[in-house]
């Protein structure tokens, strides 16, 4: 079991760990798709989904233009027109993305023992808009704007161990996709929980992946509680 006490600083993936990312997409895409004609699942919009953005993260360029292209992507895939307004509207969508139900009282109980930062793919002024969400005052923020790549790219990480204070091993980080997060993480010699919010469910917006955690909880709060127990 890890000792959750050993460490000084947690680090999350913000959107799809802290925020439903999956129900912010679909909430866009999804009548957009409508609107077009397109019958498309839940299921196969977020398989195509986790094709389509990271092939427009290398080489770097913004996470609104990321998002803009992936709509332009699903557009040309189902043979439809869209506007400019249209494309742009998933990254202003990020604004009413929500956290999970757990996600607020957690961080609030875990900021008590640890200091809480984010390591996020996500430009400065659209995590702006989900700051306020997550309920409490982060130490450290880490955004793909600031690194100039996306996770899975070690040099996310590599940047967020710089500016921690203190060793590696003090260093503990919490996410939900395997492909973007554990892995990498896992690699690079940081302890790494994994929230398995997809308990059994078959498609994602991320890469499915085999990976090997440190830990695995079902939520954020159950971490929360883990660590209130003293594990």
């Amino acid at each position: 079991m890890l000792d959750l006490s050993r460490f000084e600083f947690l680090s999350f993936d913000c959107y799809g760990t802290l925020i439903d990312w999956e129900s912010g997409i679909l909430g866009y895409l999804r009548p957009l798709l409508r609107q077009k004609g397109c019958s498309a699942s839940d299921d196969e919009i977020l398989n195509l989904y986790s094709d389509f953005e990271p092939n427009r993260q290398n080489p770097y360029q913004s996470y609104r233009n990321v998002l803009t292209d992936v709509v332009g992507d699903f557009a040309r895939h189902y043979g439809f027109d869209v506007s400019e307004q249209e494309a742009g509207g998933l990254a202003e969508s990020i604004r009413n993305w929500q956290p999970f139900s757990d996600t607020v009282a957690a961080l609030r109980a875990l900021k008590v023992r640890y200091k809480l930062a984010v390591l996020s793919n996500i430009d400065d002024d659209l995590f702006a808009f989900t700051a306020p969400k997550l309920g409490v005052d982060l130490d450290l923020l880490v955004t793909a704007q600031q690194v100039q790549s996306y996770k899975p790219s070690w040099r996310n990480f590599e940047t967020l161990l710089q500016r921690l204070p203190g060793p590696k091993g003090r260093l503990l980080h919490v996410a939900e996709s395997l492909y973007h997060d554990v892995v990498p993480a896992h690699s690079l010699g940081i302890a790494i929980v994994w929230v398995n919010r997809r308990q059994g469910k078959p498609a994602a917006a991320t890469k499915l992946v085999e990976a090997h955690p440190d830990l695995e909880v079902p939520t954020v709060g159950a971490l929360a509680d883990l660590c209130a127990a003293g594990t």
